[in-house]
């Protein structure tokens, strides 16, 4: 049974009756605040316009080199695949794939995934397996990471230029503008305006589903025996003693909650927790020169943008790269813990907690990007040369396994303990 009229909470689960909204409005759960769903004008078209031209500026920016560095007349370029390639032939392949996969790979299934969609939605024909790119497109959501990578290039342009003359090129100039039309056409793309389309276009004339009223008392979609899907938002009534069961729009998989999502939280956590000393500890960068060899850890890069005069990329770099990092793992362990021993202590501040936890947790990736141009760029032989260290290796896994944490932790659970309350309404902001 679908319910077309009632929404529930991605973050608290409280069911909720759904409302028009004028253009530009937005509709918010009235207990956790988080938004529901905003009415933006024409999005699908504007996505479709906004995605065609993050197409050619990927190819453009993958084409081109990005910096180069000049020393006695020897010039150095490189491309980002090109820097990733220098990476792979050191030796440090999971990196060169971390940053392949995060700044070439997914933003160019980001961009493929929505044209895949949008352009025959603009010809009012149905996407040929709507269903698959719909979710591969939901999965790259959060790994795409231009914007971190912009502001690394940034931080290693600073250190380069200690070094010798740089010379910005035309890639660099492209990452930073697809950074923007990437970054505003996933802002336009509307996923329950897509549906929507699709489903019309499927059942021309046919009734998208009743208006439900909400019966007082009703607290939480799961209390009613209703799932809704994470990737469509889709809400379904689930059979008795459901198990493995597929969203029928979409076909994501659906539960009432994550299937072991504390446990596996803290799997993810505890790994993240044991390499974190290695990253930090171990030199995550080796300088080899003619005034002999260095080996940097992630804090004396810190302290050397500081004493260089970079005050600001200086506090970036150390927010991003040591205390988010590690202020994300308290804050995880903290919101597993408190959900453990099922804490009434103020579900709304921490389910704050979990939505600033999977902001940030990306930017932690700012350092990986800097050693990648830093290895790239100064390939000078005998005058001087940077390879990759160890603790990049041990920073990547935490970065992302931080990330797995994240997502795997089911904020819901924080208001299970919460206990009955009465029915939800929809707030306007």
């Amino acid at each position: 049974m679908t319910h077309a009229r009632l929404l529930a909470c991605h973050e608290c689960d409280l069911l909720q009756v759904d409302a028009d909204l004028p253009e530009g409005g937005v509709l918010r759960c009235r207990r956790c605040h988080g938004e529901l769903y905003r009415n933006r004008a024409n999005s699908l078209g504007n996505a479709l316009a906004l995605s065609l031209g993050a197409a050619v500026l990927l190819a453009i920016a993958n084409s081109y080199p990005i910096v180069g560095l000049s020393v006695n007349g020897t010039l150095v370029e490189t491309t980002l695949i090109g820097a990733v390639d220098v990476l792979y032939i050191d030796g440090m392949w999971p990196i060169a794939l971390l940053v392949f996969l995060t700044t070439v790979a997914i933003p160019a299934v980001q961009v493929a995934s929505m044209l895949w969609m949008l352009i025959p939605l603009r010809f009012n024909r149905v996407p040929w397996g709507a269903a698959t790119v719909f979710r591969l497109a939901r999965l790259a959501q959060p790994w795409g990471m231009t914007e971190v990578l912009i502001i690394g290039l940034l931080v290693a342009l600073v250190k380069l230029a200690h070094i010798a003359s740089v010379v910005v090129d035309v890639g660099l100039w492209s990452f930073g503008i697809l950074m923007l039309v990437l970054a505003a056409a996933s802002a336009a793309f509307d996923s329950r305006d897509l549906w929507a389309r699709i489903t019309a276009l499927q059942n021309p004339g046919g009734q998208t589903g009743g208006s439900l009223s909400l019966p007082r008392g009703w607290l939480s979609a799961a209390r009613c025996g209703l799932m809704q899907c994470h990737d469509c938002g889709l809400l379904v009534k689930a059979p008795a003693h459901a198990q493995g069961l597929c969203c029928s729009r979409c076909g994501a998989s659906v539960h009432f909650r994550k299937p072991d999502s504390l446990a596996r939280t803290w799997a993810f956590l505890l790994a993240a927790m044991v390499l974190y000393i290695p990253a930090n500890v171990l030199p995550v960068m080796y300088t080899s020169s003619l005034f002999g060899a260095e080996k940097d850890t992630i804090m004396s890069g810190v302290v050397y943008l500081w004493t260089s005069g970079s005050w600001l990329l200086a506090l970036v770099v150390f927010v991003a790269s040591v205390a988010v990092p590690m202020l994300k793992i308290i804050a995880i362990a903290f919101l597993s813990i408190s959900t453990q021993v099922h804490s009434r202590w103020n579900p709304e501040q921490r389910t704050r907690i979990y939505r600033v936890v999977e902001l940030v947790g990306r930017w932690s990736m700012l350092d990986i990007y800097v050693i990648t141009m830093l290895v790239a760029l100064v390939q000078f032989k005998a005058l001087a040369t940077i390879q990759a260290g160890l603790a990049a290796v041990a920073f990547g896994a935490v970065v992302v396994l931080t990330m797995f944490a994240a997502m795997s932790f089911d904020s819901r659970l924080i208001w299970d303990a919460d206990g009955p309350d009465h029915a939800g309404q929809l707030k306007h902001a």
